[in-house]
Protein backbone atom coordinates (compact mmCIF):
# COMPACT_ATOMS: atom_id res chain seq x y z
CA UNK A 1 0.00 0.00 0.00
CA UNK A 2 1.41 3.30 -0.97
CA UNK A 3 0.31 6.74 1.11
CA UNK A 4 -0.33 9.79 -0.79
CA UNK A 5 -0.24 13.26 0.39
CA UNK A 6 -3.40 15.45 0.49
CA UNK A 7 -3.28 19.12 -0.02
CA UNK A 8 -3.60 19.48 3.48
CA UNK A 9 -0.67 17.80 3.86
CA UNK A 10 -1.76 14.96 5.70
CA UNK A 11 -1.03 11.64 4.52
CA UNK A 12 -3.95 8.81 3.55
CA UNK A 13 -3.49 5.53 2.88
CA UNK A 14 -3.95 4.83 -1.19
CA UNK A 15 -4.28 1.14 -2.90
CA UNK A 16 -2.92 2.42 -5.99
CA UNK A 17 -1.17 5.19 -7.63
CA UNK A 18 -3.53 5.93 -10.49
CA UNK A 19 -3.46 9.64 -12.03
CA UNK A 20 -7.63 10.24 -11.44
CA UNK A 21 -8.76 13.13 -13.09
CA UNK A 22 -12.07 14.20 -10.87
CA UNK A 23 -12.23 14.37 -7.66
CA UNK A 24 -16.07 13.25 -5.63
CA UNK A 25 -18.83 13.92 -5.64
CA UNK A 26 -19.45 14.45 -9.27
CA UNK A 27 -21.70 17.57 -9.92
CA UNK A 28 -23.74 15.63 -12.66
CA UNK A 29 -25.05 12.16 -11.98
CA UNK A 30 -24.71 9.75 -14.62
CA UNK A 31 -26.82 7.04 -15.41
CA UNK A 32 -25.83 3.81 -13.72
CA UNK A 33 -23.76 0.97 -15.76
CA UNK A 34 -23.80 3.85 -18.55
CA UNK A 35 -20.42 4.36 -20.20
CA UNK A 36 -21.51 5.90 -23.70
CA UNK A 37 -23.20 9.54 -23.96
CA UNK A 38 -23.97 11.18 -26.90
CA UNK A 39 -22.58 14.84 -27.49
CA UNK A 40 -26.13 16.25 -26.48
CA UNK A 41 -25.99 14.43 -23.10
CA UNK A 42 -22.39 15.91 -22.17
CA UNK A 43 -23.48 19.40 -23.09
CA UNK A 44 -26.37 18.62 -20.40
CA UNK A 45 -23.96 16.91 -17.66
CA UNK A 46 -21.22 19.62 -18.07
CA UNK A 47 -22.41 23.12 -19.06
CA UNK A 48 -20.08 22.98 -21.82
CA UNK A 49 -21.42 23.97 -25.51
CA UNK A 50 -21.10 21.40 -28.42
CA UNK A 51 -18.96 23.84 -30.36
CA UNK A 52 -16.41 24.08 -27.22
CA UNK A 53 -16.07 19.87 -27.05
CA UNK A 54 -15.73 19.71 -30.80
CA UNK A 55 -13.26 22.66 -30.40
CA UNK A 56 -11.10 20.92 -27.34
CA UNK A 57 -10.79 17.81 -29.68
CA UNK A 58 -9.80 20.17 -32.31
CA UNK A 59 -6.70 21.80 -30.47
CA UNK A 60 -5.64 18.42 -28.91
CA UNK A 61 -7.28 18.87 -25.38
CA UNK A 62 -9.35 15.94 -25.60
CA UNK A 63 -8.04 12.55 -26.81
CA UNK A 64 -9.77 11.24 -29.92
CA UNK A 65 -13.03 10.65 -29.00
CA UNK A 66 -14.92 6.95 -29.83
CA UNK A 67 -17.43 7.21 -32.59
CA UNK A 68 -20.21 5.46 -33.34
CA UNK A 69 -21.41 3.15 -36.67
CA UNK A 70 -23.18 6.50 -37.98
CA UNK A 71 -20.37 8.90 -37.02
CA UNK A 72 -21.88 10.64 -33.87
CA UNK A 73 -19.22 11.68 -31.23
CA UNK A 74 -19.40 8.55 -27.66
CA UNK A 75 -17.89 10.43 -24.87
CA UNK A 76 -16.84 7.43 -21.97
CA UNK A 77 -17.26 8.14 -18.54
CA UNK A 78 -13.35 8.59 -18.86
CA UNK A 79 -13.72 11.63 -20.69
CA UNK A 80 -16.31 13.62 -18.53
CA UNK A 81 -14.07 13.07 -15.74
CA UNK A 82 -11.36 14.56 -18.08
CA UNK A 83 -13.54 17.01 -18.74
CA UNK A 84 -14.28 17.78 -15.11
CA UNK A 85 -10.44 18.25 -14.19
CA UNK A 86 -10.17 20.56 -17.60
CA UNK A 87 -12.86 22.54 -16.06
CA UNK A 88 -11.23 23.07 -12.95
CA UNK A 89 -7.58 24.10 -14.58
CA UNK A 90 -9.75 26.64 -16.33
CA UNK A 91 -10.85 27.71 -13.14
CA UNK A 92 -7.50 28.23 -12.07
CA UNK A 93 -6.72 30.53 -15.30
CA UNK A 94 -4.28 27.77 -16.58
CA UNK A 95 -3.61 29.13 -20.85
CA UNK A 96 -5.53 27.02 -22.73
CA UNK A 97 -1.83 26.13 -24.71
CA UNK A 98 -0.60 24.94 -21.00
CA UNK A 99 -3.83 22.51 -20.56
CA UNK A 100 -3.07 21.70 -24.21
CA UNK A 101 0.73 20.75 -23.71
CA UNK A 102 -0.97 18.72 -20.18
CA UNK A 103 -2.98 17.01 -22.21
CA UNK A 104 0.01 15.73 -24.37
CA UNK A 105 1.83 14.48 -21.88
CA UNK A 106 -0.88 12.76 -20.23
CA UNK A 107 -0.75 10.90 -23.93
CA UNK A 108 2.96 10.35 -23.65
CA UNK A 109 2.73 8.00 -20.48
CA UNK A 110 4.76 7.48 -17.18
CA UNK A 111 7.43 8.95 -18.31
CA UNK A 112 6.15 12.62 -18.24
CA UNK A 113 5.28 12.79 -14.60
CA UNK A 114 7.70 14.89 -13.77
CA UNK A 115 6.98 17.20 -16.70
CA UNK A 116 3.21 17.33 -15.56
CA UNK A 117 4.01 17.68 -12.14
CA UNK A 118 6.18 20.50 -12.47
CA UNK A 119 3.28 22.41 -15.07
CA UNK A 120 0.69 21.63 -11.96
CA UNK A 121 3.25 23.06 -9.35
CA UNK A 122 3.41 26.55 -11.32
CA UNK A 123 -0.49 26.50 -11.53
CA UNK A 124 -0.57 26.36 -8.16
CA UNK A 125 1.70 28.92 -7.40
CA UNK A 126 -0.17 30.93 -9.50
CA UNK A 127 -3.75 29.87 -8.11
CA UNK A 128 -2.21 31.17 -4.31
CA UNK A 129 -0.75 34.15 -5.88
CA UNK A 130 -4.20 35.14 -6.77
CA UNK A 131 -6.12 33.53 -3.80
CA UNK A 132 -3.63 36.10 -1.98
CA UNK A 133 -4.78 39.30 -3.86
CA UNK A 134 -8.21 38.28 -3.67
CA UNK A 135 -7.80 37.81 -0.05
CA UNK A 136 -6.17 41.83 0.33
CA UNK A 137 -9.31 42.83 -2.20
CA UNK A 138 -11.72 41.39 0.43
CA UNK A 139 -10.29 42.88 3.69
CA UNK A 140 -10.36 45.97 1.65
CA UNK A 141 -14.28 45.34 1.48
CA UNK A 142 -14.48 44.34 4.83
CA UNK A 143 -13.32 47.50 6.19
CA UNK A 144 -15.31 49.78 3.70
CA UNK A 145 -18.98 48.07 4.73
CA UNK A 146 -17.49 48.65 8.00
CA UNK A 147 -16.87 52.13 7.76
CA UNK A 148 -20.21 52.14 6.31
CA UNK A 149 -21.67 50.38 8.83
CA UNK A 150 -20.41 52.69 11.08
CA UNK A 151 -21.33 55.65 9.51
CA UNK A 152 -25.18 54.60 9.15
CA UNK A 153 -25.29 54.55 13.01
CA UNK A 154 -24.41 58.09 13.43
Amino acid sequence: MTVMQTTAGTARPNATRTDTCAAPPRRHPRPEGQDRYTISEVVAFTGLTAHTLRWYERIGLMSTIDRSHTGQRRYSNSDLDWLDFVGKLRMTGMPVADMVRYAELVREGESTYLDRRELLESTRRDVLARIAELQDALAVLDRKIGFYEDAGRV
